[in-house]
């Protein structure tokens, strides 16, 4: 925690605004799909093109916000996205129309995307470079992994009191309590401009365009091991273990639950453990949890895997943004957006990969399929985040 008093209140505040965020975002995501088939009768077809429409105009929302963001540090952006998300939620809640839908997942539903890069950026401007800054983003994801071991719990009880209609309302008064608290954050001061003689430690500022994009495709392959994994993981289990449902549900909070105290494990961790190592390990232990699970279906080693799998997407999810906003310092926004965006385009492929692996091959090969891709990301993290090697000083 911060020493100074508004330090404290600002990282509540940060802490607050994450959590109801994460809150509506779990409360909706994990209906939205069923909103399309049950209420607006869309096909699945038309509920993919509305998917990917609106993670591309997240893609593109974040980006434009993290650059204005650097250019002009403000809780404007964070604000504003919120804000939007709520307007959008709202008229979610009272329309059927799909060509209603798809304006609001590429205008305003777009831009609540930028929403969750925008929080991490401003947490590490306002708590600053110290101790606080460098911790903000595992305490951060812990409390981002609670809102969504909680998130769908609520959003399930709206929906069975009160339908859709209330759910999307509800989503939206979530989202209005965030833009309020998001107004306790105290505005940040601009970064200090990067200076050319850096120690070359994990924030070196001349990092090559390529290498930033060699890492970044490594975040997506991660990513994308994750979401396609999380598709193949209740057919494996209820179609080839024989489980119920709700067994599907016991692995995924458990999972939830792993992650916060993994998060909270992470931010505890003394500054000088290496990030780069943290990453790459944690990505393996991932790689280990799909090659568990897809030899087995004993309930409890399942279960037990969760250690593995909660492991791994808190610490590549905390300590890659955190890895990103040092490597791209002082661009603490862009290095947040594009850790994102590589988030996000992970999302996107696992769709297609998911289906179609597991159509083709089953669920048991895909899981194999995504652990591969796990140590593939290990192997392309490792490789590219080795610190450059300075060129030796000529002889006068």
């Amino acid at each position: 925690m911060p020493a100074d008093p508004a330090g404290r209140r600002a990282l509540v505040c940060l802490a607050a605004a994450v959590f109801l965020l994460g809150t509506a975002d779990a409360m909706t995501g994990a209906y939205l799909v069923l909103f399309g088939f049950d209420e607006v009768g869309l096909s699945p077809v038309a509920i993919g093109v509305l998917s990917s429409t609106g993670a591309l105009a997240s893609i593109v929302a974040s980006s434009r916000a993290g650059r204005g963001f650097d250019r002009r540090p403000s809780r404007a952006y964070a604000l504003g996205a919120v804000a939007a998300g709520a307007v959008g939620y709202a008229a979610v809640s009272v329309t059927r129309s799909y060509a209603v839908l798809l304006l609001l997942v590429l205008l305003p539903l777009g831009a609540l995307g930028a929403a969750f890069p925008q929080l991490f950026a401003l947490a590490r401007l306002v708590l600053g470079d110290g101790e606080a800054g460098q911790r903000s983003a595992p305490l951060l994801r812990s409390v981002w992994s609670l809102a969504w071991a909680l998130g769908p719990l609520l959003g399930a009880l709206v929906l069975h009191a009160s339908g859709y209609t209330a759910l999307f309302a509800v989503a939206a008064a979530v989202l209005a309590l965030t833009a309020v608290v998001v107004l306790g954050v105290p505005e940040p001061a601009s970064a200090a401009p990067p200076s050319p003689e850096g120690d070359g430690a994990e924030g070196a500022v001349l990092v090559a365009g390529a290498r930033v994009a060699v890492l970044a495709s490594s975040v997506t392959l991660f990513f994308t091991a994750m979401f396609a994994g999380s598709v193949a993981l209740p057919i494996y289990v209820t179609h080839g273990g024989a489980h119920g449902a709700d067994f599907v549900g016991l692995l995924f909070s458990a999972c939830a639950a792993v992650e916060v105290v993994a998060a909270l494990a992470l931010a505890a961790a003394p500054a000088r453990v290496s990030q780069r190592a943290l990453i790459t390990g944690s990505t393996v232990a991932f790689a280990a949890y799909f090659a568990v699970t897809a030899s087995t279906h004993d309930a409890t080693v399942l279960l037990l895997a969760q250690v593995l799998r909660g492991t791994g997407i808190a610490v590549v999810g905390a300590a890659g943004i955190r890895f990103f906003q040092d490597l791209l310092a002082p661009a603490t926004a862009r290095a947040t957006t594009l850790f994102s965006n590589a988030t996000i385009a992970g999302s996107l492929v696992s769709g297609v990969l998911a289906g179609g692996s597991v159509s083709a091959v089953g669920a048991r090969p895909t899981l194999a399929l995504c652990g591969l891709l796990a140590l593939v990301s290990a192997t392309v993290f490792a490789l590219a985040s080795r610190p450059a090697r300075r060129a030796a000083p000529r002889p006068a």
